[in-house]
């Protein structure tokens, strides 16, 4: 993944470089000559990058079981894959005068339903699937293996859960050498720093989000006591579908536009150094430390759903919706435990 990504990381440097870049040059100049000092030409960075998550092909049509429920996953407000009324050994043999009656968490489905519908062949498709159709689905399954034959019933049980993307997101550490940690000057270069950052990422539609900002004395080996700003910020990108332009390209998919940002935030620390390495001028006091840009990806799932590898295997990067007996209150990652609660989806523990 790290191989693949130097395409698009080299085109972002030209990018940057061009004249009708983000941001110029000449305004980085204006930036850092304000605050910085020369610092070397490394920038370290520790970068976790997202794993794809999609399901298996296989899911596209689903078969049941006589021994257990079979789990379904249908993403929020997307039409489900095929639930057929079939085992796998049935899926391929002629089924004489074969019958199907579905019943879902409300009651019996009819073919009319609006939200699901009930193909010809007894298959069982949601067209935008709610938080509230999450539950337990059973076929009664009636039918001939041959004329002659008399007739078998069958019962399939469906476990259909409502998933969502995470909510993820890079978070950014990094140290600056400051000004005494009383000083004014230390509040006016953060917040210039968070105002430059967010203009750099204007056109991706992605939010900077100051998370913690703290001023320390650091005792060095041979250059004594120095006072050091450390500052961890977030990036994360806006839903662009809600926004006055709606989200029609792939490159508009959150991920992209957050690889992308990450991509102009370290060249960004770059061109501090390398604007810096050309300066002759009197150091300032504040300036960026070598090596402590470090990013991380983290995922972050909605209240009411969770990650859980162990319970829902075949869609571990999901943010499925907590089962009765679990909830999630905030934007936790996982489900917690809690008896008294009975429906799908709870935020909290009553």
């Amino acid at each position: 993944m790290e191989a693949s990504a130097l395409g698009p990381a080299r085109r972002g440097r030209r990018r940057t470089r061009a004249a009708g870049s983000l941001l110029s040059r000449a305004a980085i100049l204006l930036f850092i000559s304000a605050f910085l000092v020369r610092v070397p030409s490394s920038v370290g960075h520790l970068v976790r990058l997202p794993r794809g998550f999609r399901l298996t092909k296989d899911s596209v049509k689903i078969v049941g079981s006589t021994h257990f429920p079979v789990k379904v996953y249908v993403m929020l407000h997307q039409k489900s894959p095929h639930v057929l009324c079939v085992t796998q050994r049935l899926r391929n043999v002629e089924l004489i005068d074969p019958s199907f009656q579905w019943h879902g968490p409300k009651g019996k489905i009819v073919s009319e339903n609006r939200t699901a519908q009930i193909t010809s062949t007894g298959s069982l498709v949601f067209q935008n699937f709610e938080e509230s159709m999450s539950g337990i689905y059973t076929c009664f399954l009636e039918y001939k293996p041959t004329v002659e034959e008399i007739v078998k019933r069958l019962q399939l049980k469906y476990a259909i859960y409502a998933y969502r993307e995470p909510h993820y997101y890079y978070q950014f550490t990094a140290r600056y050498h400051a000004a005494p940690c009383n000083s004014i000057y230390n509040i006016s270069f953060e917040k210039k720093l968070i105002q430059i950052l967010s203009k750099l990422l204007l056109d991706l539609s992605c939010e900077i989000s100051l998370l913690k900002s703290e001023c320390h004395h650091v005792k060095m080996q041979r250059a004594g006591l120095q006072n050091e700003l450390f500052f961890t910020f977030s990036v994360s990108s806006l839903d662009t579908e809600k926004g006055p332009k709606p989200c029609t390209d792939h490159n508009c998919e959150p991920s992209k536009r957050l690889f992308k940002a990450k991509n102009l935030i370290e060249r960004f620390f770059n061109q501090q150094v390398e604007i810096l390495g050309r300066r002759a001028e009197q150091l300032p006091e504040i300036y960026y430390i070598e090596g402590t840009l470090q990013m991380v990806w983290i995922n972050r799932c909605f209240p009411g759903y969770g990650m859980n590898v162990q319970q829902h295997p075949k869609c571990p990067e999901c943010c499925v919706i907590c089962s009765p007996g679990s909830y999630n209150p905030r934007d936790g990652i996982h489900c917690l435990q809690c008896n008294s609660s009975l429906v799908y989806g709870a935020k909290t523990c009553l």
